[in-house]
């Protein structure tokens, strides 16, 4: 990894503001550090080189002081982000060809900030994996070890970042989809309040579960870019309205008297020995810090899974109805009539774990079904929502695992989906309840990084970014880098 590369996003910005630094150098170095490295990491599915380079020509032609601190810092943007002009696939066959007329809110507030977009990132298809090996275009490749997943859906989104290739991305999260491979990474991931951040022009998978954050590699640069794409949105019915505060207002400040609770169900036999280590480690060092830490429980997280797969599934069975070779998208050839439009599309554009997840949503919300299984799941989802209100009376975040494993090899569990969907069941519960939660990097086991998972109440990410600054400011595991095969150490 190159001196620049290194660097992180508040270092970035403070060498722009001094003008040591152009936005410029920065972003050309950073699409040829992208060149070199992309071979090994395959984290990009479309670079934007000539638009970045003119965006970042436009910032240094203007005077710093009518710019933003973040202006002229390059970013990745996870393929099922929409962007204007830009081919946006949501890694799926089905839209191979698909370059929108609109960008997300999300991308525009990232534009009105003057960070300027490299590129659309790697991705499971339409979200749906946990390995990033569902995307119709490429496998992402783990920035620690090249023979191991990188996880997902936001597999590019996290390697992109981990690798050096960019010092900041977007995900999106509908059951760990950010927190899981940051923590496969070894950075910093941020899945916000839902609500906090715009959904408009996020390709649908799971409406009520879907939400956008950043990924970085320390706690501030990620505070910073939560500031940058958070507020409300007129365009989101589900956008909240409440007034976005600065997330890096409490950064700095000591956590005395801070209560954290571990959850037991998180602590499981499932749980690897290194990463239940690694826990306990990150409860001394908070203790040390002058928190107080405990054990909680949350009874009903073990049915998050469950839960999840059929509410998920259902939304996306709907969801996904728009995409049927119409209007926009992969059209089959194989077609005499409309019925083979329809069926011959879809069968033709889709992957097999979508083509899974829309089957098992349809089932659920058939007739003769919905109330043995929808609307089943849903009650259940309010008694876990009811778990963490209870445990945020007495707690002021909830610290545990973001995932049972690290990083595993790729082919681990294809032929075994049951076995990949129960490695979101600790990330699951806190998109169920619509809370924040956010992976920092927490350890090693055998040259793998493991992440820590601290949750917030509602709109407490303030709280959390104060929480996990203090760790990441007591430990160095995030000033460990991963040497990249084939490109730049």
């Amino acid at each position: 990894m190159t001196e620049l590369q290194q660097l992180t996003v508040k270092q970035l910005s403070d060498a722009l503001n001094k003008k040591e630094l152009s936005s410029q150098e920065i972003v050309k170095s950073g699409f040829d550090y992208i060149k070199e490295t992309e071979p090994t990491i395959d984290a990009f599915i479309t670079l934007s080189e000539e638009k970045a380079l003119a965006e970042a020509k436009k910032i240094d032609d203007s005077p710093r002081s009518e710019l933003t601190p973040l202006a002229g810092i390059p970013i990745g943007i996870k393929d099922n982000i929409v962007t204007k002009d830009v081919l946006t696939t949501a890694a799926s066959k089905m839209l191979y060809n698909f370059n929108p007329i609109y960008s997300a809110t999300a991308v525009e507030k990232l534009e009105s900030a003057g960070l300027v977009s490299m590129g659309k990132l790697n991705m499971d298809e339409f979200a749906m994996g946990s390995s990033t090996e569902t995307s119709y275009f490429k496998k992402t490749k783990n920035a620690w070890d090249q023979t191991k997943v990188p996880g997902g859906s936001s597999g590019g989104s996290a390697a992109s970042v981990a690798a050096g290739q960019v010092p900041a991305s977007l995900g999106s999260d509908t059951g760990g989809s950010i927190r899981q491979p940051a923590s496969f990474n070894g950075i910093v991931g941020m899945k916000p309040t839902y609500g906090r951040v715009s959904r408009y022009g996020l390709i649908a998978f799971s409406s009520s579960l879907d939400q956008i954050g950043p990924m970085t590699r320390t706690v501030e640069d990620n505070a910073m870019i939560l500031n940058a794409i958070s507020g409300h949105d007129a365009k989101d019915s589900t956008s909240s309205r409440r007034d976005t505060p600065d997330f890096t207002n409490l950064i700095g400040q000591d956590i005395k008297d801070m209560k954290i609770g571990v959850p037991k169900e998180f602590m499981g036999e499932g749980v690897h020995p290194d990463i239940r280590h690694a826990v306990k480690e990150a409860v001394k060092t908070f203790e040390a810090l002058g928190a107080t830490v405990d054990e909680v429980s949350l009874p009903n997280a073990v049915y998050g899974v469950e839960v999840y797969y059929i509410i998920a599934s259902s939304e996306a069975s709907s969801n996904l109805q728009r995409f049927d070779g119409i209007r926009y998208g992969y059209r089959s050839e194989n077609i005499s009539n409309l019925e083979d439009v329809y069926v011959n599309s879809r069968s033709e554009g889709f992957g097999s774990e979508v083509k899974r997840r829309i089957m098992l949503g349809t089932f659920s919300l058939s007739a003769g079904f919905y109330d043995a299984y929808f609307r089943k799941a849903g009650q259940v989802r309010t008694l876990i929502v009811n778990d963490f209100k209870k445990v945020f009376e007495n707690y002021d975040l909830i610290l545990g695992p973001v995932s049972p494993t690290v990083a595993f090899e790729f082919g681990a569990a294809q032929d075994d989906p049951i076995t990949a969907y129960m490695r979101d069941i600790l990330t699951i519960p806190v998109n169920l309840a619509g809370l924040p939660g956010m992976s920092v990097p927490g350890g090693f086991s055998e040259g793998l990084p493991i992440g820590i998972q601290l949750i917030g109440n509602h709109f407490d990410e303030e709280k959390m970014y104060q929480a996990a600054y203090a760790f990441e400011q007591a430990t160095d595991f995030h000033k460990k880098q991963p040497v990249i095969l084939g490109g730049k150490a």
